[in-house]
């Protein structure tokens, strides 16, 4: 008897999609739903799993591109750009309690 957990995903499993280059190489992607790490691949093959964290202090060239007030993630490891998904809620508002 196969072990439930370690079954083939019955559906596809979302993944980022690559929108491009910046001008110094650096990858910008869309998120995934709900995912919190990188999912980039290097060369060798070998997962990031960098978390993604908001990012503020972008330079110039994303400025131009998406605004000064926009939401960026950036992962803490291979320093790719991620843009967030537009199925889900923007997380830049105030806590409120």
């Amino acid at each position: 008897m196969a072990n439930p957990k370690y079954a083939e995903a019955t559906r596809p499993i979302p993944q980022a999609q690559e929108l491009g280059l910046l001008s110094d190489g650096t990858k910008l992607m869309k998120r995934a739903p709900r995912i919190r790490a990188c999912g980039l691949k290097d060369e060798k093959g070998k997962l990031c799993a960098g978390h993604l964290k908001r990012w503020y202090f972008y330079g110039e060239e994303l400025k131009e591109k998406f605004g000064a007030e926009a939401e960026l993630y950036r992962c803490e490891k291979c320093k790719a750009v991620y843009l967030p998904n537009e199925e889900e809620e923007p997380r830049s508002g105030t806590i409120c309690y």
